[in-house]
């Protein structure tokens, strides 16, 4: 790193707390920077010190801004802070804090006491394209009727049935993804479905449970686990901080 390059304040969130302490020497950087807040009145800024430079999304860096957040999390209401969000000083933390009191504070309040969850669900090639086989008969028998012919011959054929089997996938994914959502989304305060990726995939989505009901969700999991899993591979991951629900832009020139 160039040595003439200034030290900063790198931002992770927002907490509702005015106490000090050290989270760790878990620093973006690799530095073992110690990541510990900034208060003001009841809330802080948690930061570590940091170059201030443009940072790249890379593993190391994405991992280190979600674990400090996470570190704070485990005894701590957070408001994730946009990813290389970064500014000269504590003195510049605290006019910024002081600007935005009222927002983070009622942001805080928001989310106190919940945690995000997330859950994706995927069909299993090897079992999904045989319940369509089964399921849909014009499917199988136009599939029967090219089994013994060239493959040269018959390309328009199979394309039609493969327009017909991607038609059917959807409406598979559709129906399950409807069920996943009738099942959790009652327990959630809010949720939210991100795209999916891969034409498997059924439904990515988070959900911010209040901390009561989490065990209750938990159970509903299992039980759409119960339900299709012979047919979906299930990943359910949480407790997160609120990535999908809060993404605080703090643009530093303003202030």
């Amino acid at each position: 790193m160039d040595a003439a390059t200034k030290e900063g304040k790198y931002i992770y969130c927002i907490m509702d707390s005015n106490e000090p302490q050290s989270f760790g020497p878990l620093g973006i950087g690799g530095r073992g920077d110690e990541v510990y807040p900034i208060c003001f009145d009841d809330i802080a800024a948690v930061v570590s010190t940091a170059p201030i430079t443009r940072y790249r999304v890379s593993r190391d860096n994405t991992i280190a801004h979600e674990k400090a957040i996470e570190a704070v999390m485990a005894d701590h209401a957070v408001l994730p802070v946009r990813f290389a969000t970064v500014t000269e000083n504590e003195e510049k933390v605290m006019k910024i804090l002081r600007a935005e009191y009222d927002k983070f504070r009622e942001l805080l309040s928001t989310m106190k006491n919940k945690t995000e969850l997330g859950v994706k669900a995927m069909f299993r090639e090897n079992v999904i394209y045989e319940h369509i086989l089964g399921k849909y008969e014009e499917i199988r028998k136009l599939k029967e009727e090219l089994a013994g012919l060239p493959p040269e011959k018959t390309y328009p054929q199979r394309m039609h049935i493969g327009k017909m089997v991607e038609t059917a996938l959807n409406r598979e994914k559709l129906i399950v993804r409807g069920d996943i959502l009738d099942s959790l989304s009652p327990l959630a305060v809010e949720f939210k479905t991100n795209d999916p990726y891969g034409e498997l995939m059924i439904i990515n989505a988070a959900f911010l449970v209040e901390n009561e009901k989490e065990a209750e969700f938990d159970l509903q999991v299992q039980g759409i686990e119960d339900k299709y899993g012979e047919n979906i591979k299930l990943k359910y991951v949480g407790a997160l901080p609120p990535f999908n629900f809060v993404n605080l832009v703090i643009d530093t020139e303003t202030y």
